[in-house]
């Protein structure tokens, strides 16, 4: 099991999303990268998601496409392409990473990442999906 190492900074290689793709009008609740995979906290705030258990915690809910510090308004994204990686393998599940600080991909499954977040598209983008549930 690994991350999946980021290129550069993700960014969208799909069309812009729809509203039926975003989950707008967040605030962060610390700070956030692009790329990263999120939750909505019980406070209401953008937290990165990691899978260390099958809790909340775990449950991804969208992506931020932009950088974010604390209080800064986030809006989320899911069921995009993204650029994300370099020498992906093509058809390859993604799920949710347990690495400390959060929000990071990984190539195999975990204790809170049981599930598929995504698939690996080509070479450098990956299709980013929400939890299901």
């Amino acid at each position: 099991m690994a991350d999946i190492a980021r290129s550069g900074t993700p960014s969208l290689s799909s069309l812009t999303p729809g509203q039926d793709k975003c989950i707008v009008g967040l605030l962060a609740g610390e700070t956030l990268v692009a790329g990263d995979a999120c939750n909505i906290a019980s406070t209401g705030k953008v937290m990165k998601a990691i899978g260390t258990a099958a809790n909340a915690a775990a449950k991804v809910r969208g992506y931020a496409m932009g950088g974010a510090v604390l209080n800064e308004a986030v809006t989320l994204v899911f069921d995009v392409n993204v650029r994300y990686g370099a020498a992906l393998t093509p058809g390859a599940d993604v799920f949710l990473s347990a690495t400390a600080g959060g929000g990071l991909l990984s190539d195999a499954a975990t204790a809170g990442g049981t599930a598929p977040i995504g698939f690996v598209v080509d070479a450098t983008r990956i299709r980013l999906l929400q939890s299901r549930y």
